[in-house]
């Protein structure tokens, strides 16, 4: 089954072509405010001379305007090929990134999104590792981790960090664990919750359509699909507009 794997909820513009389970192609950019430009042309580079079978969109919470244009575009592929769309957590898609690429990490993950001010979009995960003995076409057995499982520990929440009280519920994971904190909203809150000896921040781990992937498969497997007519992206927070600052609109 080929994929279409589209990561619009930050700044990060990133979509992804699988095949059998595979990445492919990948196309990032992370020009600000560059979704509705940069969007259609990854998709077209991607999936030209390659048929999808299945279209997978972050799901949020994140940006507003960044998902309405991720999953809108994903909405419409879908109609107009007559193919699945199936809809992953954005937190939950960076943790599962996250775990990948550290296999032997067995922390607890925050990932945060920068709602702005000081506020986050938090969640925090576990994981659980499976082995497998995988031979290698000699008589060597090499022990190699070929699947994990993430699961939350603390459901999404859209949290406010002026205040150090109101942390208790972090507070009481870090007693308990490492808790590593990822994401673009992680380095704004390192001031509070790194003061805790037991919170580690890693500032070069990225949002990205890969993410999504294993998540995508296991929604497939299990038939749970998004109805393409109704399907919205979760915001969490209702969306405020502001004042122009364009000259001459009010």
């Amino acid at each position: 089954m080929n994929l279409l794997l589209i990561e619009t909820a930050t700044s990060v513009c990133s979509v992804a072509l699988t095949q059998e389970g595979r990445i492919v192609a990948l196309r990032e950019s992370f020009d600000p405010n560059a979704h509705s430009t940069q969007l259609p042309l990854f998709i077209h580079e991607l999936i030209t001379g390659h048929p999808i079978d299945a279209v997978c969109v972050s799901a949020g919470p994140g940006s507003y305007t960044g998902l309405r244009i991720g999953v809108s575009t994903a909405k419409g592929i879908c109609y107009a090929l007559g193919i699945p769309l199936v809809s992953v957590p954005t937190l939950l898609s960076m943790a599962s990134l996250y775990y990948r690429q550290h296999p032997d990490y067995h922390g607890l993950i925050c990932p945060m999104i920068d709602a702005r001010r000081m506020e986050c979009y938090t969640m925090i995960c576990s994981v659980d590792r499976m082995k497998v003995d995988k031979l290698t076409g000699s008589d060597d057995n090499v022990s190699t981790y070929q699947h994990i499982n993430v699961s939350t520990v603390r459901d999404t929440h859209a949290d406010v960090f002026d205040d150090p009280s109101h942390l208790s519920s972090f507070t009481s994971h870090l007693d308990k664990d490492t808790v590593t904190f990822i994401g673009d909203g992680a380095a704004k809150t390192q001031p509070i919750l790194g003061r805790h000896p037991n919170a580690c921040f890693d500032t070069s781990f990225c949002i990205s359509a890969e993410g999504l992937l294993s998540l995508a498969q296991e929604k497939l497997a299990r038939g749970e699909y998004e109805d393409v007519a109704y399907f919205e992206p979760f915001y969490l927070k209702d969306f405020v507009a502001k004042k122009s600052v364009v000259h001459g609109l009010r």
